[in-house]
C-alpha cells in the first residue's frame, strides 16, 4: 500500500475522530446524550493503514437499569412528600386546626354549666359550635379538593405515559430500519430511546426487556405489555367500578377491551406516588376526620336528648353530619340493589375510619371486608369489635339489612342480590362535609336534665329516646330476685330489642330494658328474697338546672370515638400519625435521592461528556490529522524527486 493510501486512511480516521469529539462537545447539555468514541483498527486483509471500525456509544445497560429504578423510587417519594406535607400543615396548624376549636367549644359548655340560663353563655355555645362545624366542613372540602386534584394528575400522567410509549415504539421501528440499511445502530436514535425509557420510569415502575439485544419491550410489573416492538397498548384514566368519584388506571388490551387495574399494580414514579398517597394517607385522613365528626355529633346529640330546654321540651339533635355513602359495582346484577345506609346510634362505638366491601355468594350470604386491613368481619361473636349483625338479613331471599361498623345497610326487598354482587360502603368518608349545627334558637339548648330517678335498683346507661314521657310523666319499676318485672302504669316493654311480657318473662343481669322510650341496663338482680325499686319521672326542670350541661361537658374526656379515644385524643393521634408518615417519607426520600445521585454520578463518569477530556482529545486528533497530512506531503515530495530524476 502506498504512502498516499496510508496517509489518506489516517486523514479519514482523524476526520472521523474529530467529528466525534465535536459532536460530544456540542451535545454536552443534551438530555440523554451518551458520549461516543471512534474505534480505530488496522487496515483489513493485511493492508497497511488504519480504518474506522465503529463509532461506539458509551452506554452501560446495567448502570442505566439501576439508575432508572432509583429514579422511579425517588420520583414516587418526592410526589408523596409534596402531597402529605399539605395535610400535615393543615392538621397541625395551631391556630386553624380542629384541636383548639374543640377546646373552645367544650369551654363554652363549661360556661353554660356555670350559668345555664345566661343568654351570653348560650350564645357562646352556638357560636363555638358553628365555628367548629364550619371548620369540619372546611377540612373535608380541602381534602376533597385534593381528591379531585389527584384525579386530574392521574389523567395527566397517563396521557404522558401513552405519548412516551408511542414514541418508544416508533423509535424501535426507526432503529430496526436503520440497522437494516447501514448494518450499524444509529447512536442518536438509541440515545433518544434510552432517554424516553428513563423519563417513563420517572412516571411509573415498569419492566424493560431487550429483545435480541435490539428492540425494547416494556411491560407493567404484572406482565401486561405496553410496548412490543412497534406496537403499543394504552393505559386510560377511568372512573372506578366501585366509586364514581375516583379515577383509576385502566388497560386497553390487544382486542380494545378496557380492564380496570388494581391500584396496587401501579407503583413507583409520579403516578405510583400519587396513588399510594391517596390510598395510604388521603383516604385514611378523610375517613378519620369523618369518624371524628360523626362520633362527636352522635355522642353530643344523644346526651343533648337527655336534657330539657328552656321551653320545657326534650332536647333535639344538636349537630348534623352527612349520611354514609355506598356504591354498587358496575358489574352487579342490578344497579338499584342498595336502598339506604344509615348510622346506627346503638353501635356507634364500632364506627371505624375505614371503608368496607360487601360481597355476596350464591347462597345470598354476605361477607363484609374492611378495606384498610383486608379482614373479614365476624358474624358469630357480638362482643367482637368488628362484628357484623345478620339478624335482619334473609339469605334465602337475598334481601334485608346488615349492621356493621356503626351503620345499617338495607337492600331492595323487591330485588334480591345475586352471586358476585359487590358494594363499596363508605360510612364516614364525606361525613365531615355535612357537619352543621341544627339549633339556632338559644332557648333550644337543653342544659337541664330530662330524667329524675330514685330507688335502689342497680342500673346504668339510663337514657331517653326522642318522644319519651309522651304517654306518662312517671313510671314505678319493681324487680324481684328472680328477674320478675312490674311496671306501673302498664307500658310497652322490650328486652334487648325483643318484646317482653311483665309477669311472664324474666330479666337477667346485663339485659337492656326499654319502657316507652326510656332505656337502661340492669346491672345486678336484687338479693334472694328481696325486691328493688326504681322511680323514673320527667324532670321539673328549672332555669338553674345544669345537670345535662355538665354531662355534655364530660363528653370531652369520654372515649366516644370508636369506643377507644376521646375527641381530642383521636385528633392528636391523627396529627401524630400524619406527622410521622411525613417524617418517614422525608427520610426515605433523602436516602433514595442520595443513592440516585450516586448512580447518576457513576453513569455520567462513563457516559457523560467531560469538556477537559474532549479538549485533550481534540488536540490529540489535530496532531494526528497534521501528521497524516505530512505523510501525504512527504509522499508527494518523494514522487516529485523520482520524476525529476528522469529529467
Amino acid at each position: 500500500m502506498s504512502m498516499f493510501s496510508i496517509g489518506l486512511s489516517g486523514l479519514n480516521a482523524a476526520q472521523n475522530a474529530l467529528n466525534t469529539v465535536s459532536n460530544n462537545a456540542s451535545n454536552m447539555l443534551t438530555p440523554g446524550y451518551n458520549r461516543q468514541i471512534t474505534m480505530l483498527g488496522e487496515g483489513s486483509a493485511g493492508s497497511k493503514g488504519v480504518q474506522v471500525n465503529n463509532i461506539e456509544r458509551q452506554f452501560n445497560t446495567y448502570v442505566a437499569s439501576q439508575l432508572n429504578n432509583a429514579k422511579t423510587q425517588s420520583s414516587a417519594l418526592s410526589t408523596y412528600i409534596q402531597q402529605v406535607s399539605q395535610i400535615d400543615s393543615l392538621l397541625a396548624d395551631r391556630a386553624a386546626g380542629l384541636s383548639p376549636l374543640m377546646q373552645k367549644f367544650f369551654s363554652s359548655i363549661e360556661d353554660l354549666a356555670s350559668a345555664p340560663s345566661d343568654p351570653a353563655a348560650r350564645q357562646g355555645v352556638l357560636g363555638t359550635a358553628n365555628t367548629l362545624s364550619a371548620q369540619f366542613r372546611s377540612f373535608d372540602g380541602y381534602l376533597q379538593d385534593m381528591q379531585g386534584n389527584i384525579n386530574g394528575q392521574i389523567e395527566d400522567e397517563i396521557t404522558q405515559i401513552n405519548n412516551t410509549t408511542e414514541q418508544i415504539a416508533g423509535l424501535n421501528k426507526e432503529i430496526a430500519l436503520a440497522r437494516a440499511r447501514t448494518g450499524v445502530a444509529p447512536n442518536s436514535l438509541l440515545n433518544q430511546r434510552d432517554h424516553l425509557v428513563s423519563e417513563l420510569n420517572e412516571r411509573m415502575d415498569l419492566r424493560l426487556n431487550i429483545q435480541d439485544g435490539k428492540s425494547y419491550n416494556i411491560s407493567l410489573p404484572n406482565g401486561q405489555p405496553l410496548v412490543i416492538g412497534k406496537d403499543t397498548f394504552k393505559l386510560e384514566a377511568r372512573q372506578a367500578d366501585y366509586d364514581p368519584q375516583r379515577t383509576v388506571v385502566g388497560y386497553i388490551d390487544g382486542g380494545g377491551n378496557p380492564v380496570q387495574l388494581d391500584e396496587s399494580t401501579i407503583t413507583g414514579g409520579t403516578l405510583g406516588g400519587l396513588m399510594t398517597f391517596r390510598s395510604e394517607t388521603l383516604d385514611k385522613t378523610q375517613n378519620q376526620i369523618g369518624q371524628l365528626a360523626v362520633s362527636l355529633a352522635t355522642a353530643f346529640n344523644e346526651q343533648h336528648k337527655q336534657g330539657v330546654d328552656l321551653n320545657g321540651d326534650q332536647g333535639e339533635n344538636f349537630f348534623a353530619t352527612r349520611s354514609p355513602q355506598g356504591y354498587g359495582y358496575t358489574s352487579n346484577s342490578d344497579l338499584n340493589l342498595l336502598t339506604s345506609i344509615e348510622f346506627d346510634p346503638s353501635t356507634i362505638d364500632k364506627l371505624r375510619a375505614t371503608d368496607y366491601t360487601v360481597s355476596f355468594d350464591a347462597s345470598g350470604t354476605p361477607a363484609v371486608t374492611r378495606n384498610d386491613t383486608g379482614d373479614v368481619l365476624d358474624s358469630t361473636d357480638p362482643n367482637d369489635a368488628d362484628f357484623v349483625d345478620l339478624s335482619e338479613w334473609n339469605a334465602g331471599a337475598g334481601t334485608g339489612e346488615i349492621t356493621f361498623g356503626g351503620v345499617t345497610v338495607a337492600f331492595n326487598s323487591a330485588n334480591p342480590v345475586a352471586d358476585g354482587d359487590r358494594f363499596e360502603i363508605q360510612p364516614v368518608r364525606r361525613a365531615a362535609g355535612g357537619m352543621d349545627t341544627r339549633i339556632a334558637d338559644l332557648d333550644k339548648i337543653a342544659a337541664a336534665s330530662l330524667i329524675e330517678r330514685e330507688g335502689d335498683l342497680d342500673i346504668s346507661q339510663l337514657s331517653a329516646a326522642s318522644g319519651a314521657f309522651t304517654t306518662n310523666d312517671e313510671y314505678q319499676i319493681e324487680v324481684d330476685d328472680t328477674g320478675g318485672l312490674t311496671v306501673t302504669p302498664a307500658a310497652t316493654v322490650t328486652r334487648n330489642g325483643a318484646p317482653f311480657t311483665p309477669g311472664t318473662d324474666t330479666l337477667a343481669e346485663g339485659d337492656v330494658v326499654t319502657i316507652d322510650g326510656l332505656s337502661f341496663t340492669l346491672d345486678t338482680l336484687p338479693e334472694t328474697g328481696s325486691t328493688a325499686n326504681l322511680d323514673i319521672s320527667l324532670s321539673d326542670a328549672s332555669s338553674g338546672d345544669n345537670r345535662n350541661a355538665l354531662a355534655l361537658q364530660n363528653l370531652q374526656s369520654q372515649d366516644v370515638v370508636g369506643g377507644r379515644a376521646s375527641v381530642t385524643g383521636a385528633y392528636a393521634s391523627m396529627v401524630s400519625d400524619v406527622g410521622n408518615r411525613t417524617n418517614i417519607t422525608q427520610v426515605n426520600l433523602e436516602a433514595r435521592q442520595g443513592l440516585t445521585d450516586q448512580l447518576r454520578a457513576v453513569q455520567q463518569s462513563e457516559s457523560g461528556v467531560n469538556l477537559d477530556e474532549e479538549l485533550a482529545n481534540l488536540l490529540q486528533y489535530q496532531q494526528y490529522y497534521a501528521a497524516n497530512a505530512r505523510v501525504i506531503d512527504t509522499a508527494g515530495s518523494l514522487l516529485d524527486t523520482i520524476l525529476n530524476l528522469r529529467g
